[in-house]
């Protein structure tokens, strides 16, 4: 079974208290709770141990591996805390400097490679994950990862003297939510799911 220590410690606690630190439903006749992941609900059932998407039987899909570890590390760790308001960057986090490197670096690449022709392209696809704008770079938005941990994106132009650039900022609060690894698994999610996103309609730069 995927994750089966993570579902141990999971069962271990009290679940009124987890909803309640992770900003979740839990829907006790069920013995579920109901988190929100990006931009999709999720439905945690730990007696049956599956996770799946909300929504009408029919239209419900199985989580995958690395939506399950997200959601399961999150629930597991998560406190009842408000953001700090202060962004760092990765490197800033508890163990941050030697955990974000090689293998598990931050994933800017990609952004760099989609949105660094056309920042504004950034602005199109951030109803769609209920972003808001920010005034970063030459764009920027601040979106949920999971209900206690915000993301912020910033994307700067490439032009004829410098390169595309882009930073992935984090509230101060982020490692306390959530563990390192399964916090970078997040963000990957992310980067796949915003560069889908712009990749998948109309985001010519006009």
């Amino acid at each position: 079974m995927a994750h089966k220590g993570l579902w141990e410690q999971l069962d271990r606690l009290d679940s009124k208290l987890t909803a309640q630190h992770a900003k979740c439903r839990y829907i006790a006749e069920q013995g579920r709770y109901v988190l929100r992941l990006l931009n999709k609900e999720y439905v945690i059932d730990p007696g049956e141990r599956q996770i799946f998407s909300a929504g009408p039987k029919l239209e419900q899909k199985k989580a995958g591996f690395i939506e399950q570890l997200c959601l399961l590390a999150y629930l597991i760790n998560a406190r009842d805390l408000p953001v700090a308001d202060k962004l760092v960057k990765p490197e800033a986090l508890p163990s941050g400097q030697f955990f974000f490197r090689g293998l598990h670096s931050i994933p800017t690449e990609r952004l760099e490679k989609v949105f660094g022709r056309c920042p504004e392209r950034l602005y199109r696809i951030a109803g769609r994950f209920d972003a808001e704008k920010c005034e970063f770079g030459d764009a920027s938005i601040r979106l949920y990862l999971l209900p206690r941990i915000p993301l912020t994106i910033v994307i700067w132009r490439s032009d004829g003297e410098f390169g595309a650039r882009a930073s992935i900022l984090f509230d101060q609060t982020a490692a306390e939510q959530i563990p390192l690894d399964a916090l970078l698994a997040a963000v990957n999610l992310a980067v796949d799911a915003i560069t889908a996103a712009c990749e998948g309609t109309d985001c010519s730069c006009q």
